[in-house]
């Protein structure tokens, strides 16, 4: 049998070969850990679609972001659950807020770790939705304002940067404008430019006790059958202030991720929603997949999309592989 000149097993035969040639490499520098901010002291209910991940009181939560700065991860992104929450979501901006209060502990023990904070109204509104209510559907120019003061109130916490998540059109402007009249230009904005009313989203709004409570969100976050919209809404949204732009979720979207990539020239973010973990976790218990070699092959396929950074819950777990290989 005759063969071509160029056999590409022969640079397959040896693990040294496979390091040496190997396109993508996932380093911990790619790592966000998204966290789950509670009141109270020496808190930390377990969230059963998310095994391994819990609602920590601030004392906790200082106590898992040491342990990923340790780590090596270099940003944690903060998720709050209110003690208390009414149809304009005014505990989301409060200086008191639960973000606020975990961003200054987390800045004040760990000053180089990087704080990221989601900016949206959901888990603070009794209806659950991202915005102003009128007439059953969400306002979208009556929400920036609060969007806005939420975002401020977070950078006056010490936030290294803010994330809005909500998918109102015109937010990120309404952002930049009010951080820039404030002296605080030097705050990035991570937006939420693609994010999809995807069906991945269910453990995650178990943990932010986040669920709409009439609705759902197919008015303001993006078909799930659409691409050039995508491109429609990060271009907007650089237009309008973004620093970085984020899709939503990662592995259902990883054509969107990397046609962004080859289209847009800021750092791309990727989020590996709760879903997507989720799944992972349940398979990996029943025994039907190899749990950790399938996280790190999700996770590498998310960067070789053309993902800059990647949130995932499974940060710390991929930290600790990633030390010991070093």
């Amino acid at each position: 049998m005759l063969f071509p000149d160029y056999r590409p097993r022969r640079l397959r035969r040896t693990r040294a070969f496979r390091r040496m040639i190997r396109e993508t490499v996932l380093t911990v520098d790619d790592l966000i850990l998204p966290l789950f901010a509670v009141s109270g002291k020496s808190i930390k209910n377990p969230i059963p679609s998310m095994p391994g991940h819990y609602q920590l009181s601030i004392d906790n939560l200082v106590k898992t972001a040491k342990e990923a700065f340790e780590l090596g991860i270099p940003a944690v992104m903060l998720f709050g659950l209110p003690d208390r929450k009414d149809s304009l979501g005014t505990s989301a901006y409060a200086k008191d807020g639960i973000v606020q209060k975990a961003v200054k502990a987390v800045k004040n023990k760990l000053p180089d770790l990087m704080v990221i904070t989601d900016v949206c109204l959901c888990q603070y509104t009794d209806h659950g939705h991202c915005g102003v209510i009128e007439h059953q559907m969400v306002d979208n120019d009556a929400t920036l304002d609060l969007l806005a003061r939420t975002a401020l109130s977070h950078a006056h916490a010490g936030a290294d940067m803010v994330a809005p998540s909500d998918m109102m059109d015109g937010r990120v402007a309404e952002i930049r404008n009010t951080l820039d009249e404030n002296n605080l230009y030097n705050v990035p904005i991570m937006s939420y430019a693609a994010k999809y009313c995807s069906a991945y989203y269910g453990p995650f709004r178990q943990a932010a006790d986040s669920a709409p409570q009439f609705g759902d969100r197919r008015t303001y976050q993006m078909d799930p059958a659409n691409a050039v919209e995508a491109i429609r809404e990060v271009t907007m949204d650089i237009e309008e202030g973004a620093d970085i732009i984020m899709v939503k979720p990662a592995l259902p979207y990883l054509d969107i991720i990397c046609r962004i990539r080859q289209e847009i020239d800021l750092p791309v973010a990727a989020y590996n929603v709760s879903g997507e973990y989720a799944m992972i976790k349940a398979g990996e218990k029943m025994g039907w997949i190899d749990g950790r070699k399938v996280m790190l092959e999700t996770l590498t396929s998310i960067k070789r999309a053309g993902a800059d950074m990647i949130l995932t819950y499974f940060a710390v777990e991929t930290a600790r592989i990633l030390r010991e290989r070093a």
